[in-house]
């Protein structure tokens, strides 16, 4: 008995902390729980749930969908029309958490501090995408939470068929996934 108590409080020590609020994201594929982490992203969840407080996410798409990499959304609507943004923010890839399946990351250009309203979720371990250095090219995506319910929502997005479009879209769902709401999960 001593030994399955131990075990199971040496397997509780070796998840990891998360410190912060949950939200719902509805799709139009089903729920995704996400759980924050503001502890070690206060910038990025801050910024995250201004976005969600506003309703800023209701009505966007995911634009950019690659099974076996990630889904990526919330700066463009059904008729692929930017959604308006607030200041980029700092980029703290640097805080430990690792682009892992199930992770929500901020998306940004080839600026590092360039993220504004759009986020991804890893569809797998990404280890690329972590910060490994304080160049440009080596800086990372800073993740913020995690999937805690829905991944399965996550794959069946995952798995839409894709298309090019406008030359500025090259992992299109062809017919649009679309983000109903975000909204905060209440304790």
């Amino acid at each position: 008995m001593k030994r399955l108590l131990l075990s199971a409080i040496l397997l509780l020590l070796a998840v990891p902390a998360w410190a912060g609020p949950s939200v719902v994201m509805k799709t139009s594929l089903g729920n995704i729980t996400i759980e924050l982490d503001a502890a070690k992203a206060p910038v990025t969840v801050k910024n995250f749930l201004a976005y969600v407080d506003a309703g800023a996410y209701a009505g966007t798409i995911f634009h950019r969908v690659i099974d076996g990499f990630m889904i990526q959304g919330g700066g463009f609507d059904a008729d692929l029309q930017r959604r308006p943004s607030r200041a980029p923010i700092k980029n703290e890839a640097g805080n430990g958490l690792p682009n892992r399946r199930g992770t929500i990351a901020m998306a940004r250009t080839s600026v590092v501090d360039s993220a504004t309203n759009q986020f991804f979720i890893n569809l797998k371990d990404n280890a690329f995408l972590d910060h490994q250095g304080e160049d440009a090219r080596r800086f990372g995506y800073a993740v913020f939470g995690r999937v805690t319910a829905g991944m399965e929502v996550v794959d069946r997005i995952a798995k839409v068929p894709t298309r090019a479009r406008n030359g500025q879209f090259q992992n299109l769902p062809v017919e649009p996934v679309t983000i109903l709401a975000v909204e905060r999960v209440q304790p």
